[in-house]
């Protein structure tokens, strides 16, 4: 007889703004860590313009946080990468408000 394999017939798509949301956290998240390792690597002296992208990458996550929620309320969808969004993205909102305090007070 026919054994039940676990197969499930859905028309069940990923949210687009989940995976939007996913795409612009691993900007973010490898913008940043470049900046980092730029900035080690020149002794902890960092040009304007890696101050500019770090804060770029602040607006990407934002948005990506945004367009994670907006995935998420979606009906009939897939939400892996609408959670996943929502996650590095304000992780990366959180780390980068750390980095910049922590540049504030030279910690």
């Amino acid at each position: 007889m026919l054994k039940n394999k676990g197969f499930i017939f859905t028309n069940k798509a990923h949210s687009q703004k989940g995976i939007m949301s996913a795409v612009l956290g691993m900007i973010s998240l490898f913008s940043v860590f470049l900046t980092i390792y730029y900035t080690a690597k020149a002794g902890g002296r960092a040009p304007l313009k890696y101050g500019f992208s770090v804060l770029l990458a602040m607006g990407y996550s934002i948005a990506g946080f945004v367009l994670g929620i907006r995935g998420r309320l979606e009906k009939d969808k897939f939400y892996l990468f609408a959670y996943m969004g929502i996650a590095l993205n304000a992780l990366m909102v959180i780390g980068i408000v750390l980095l910049l305090i922590a540049g504030v007070y030279g910690l």
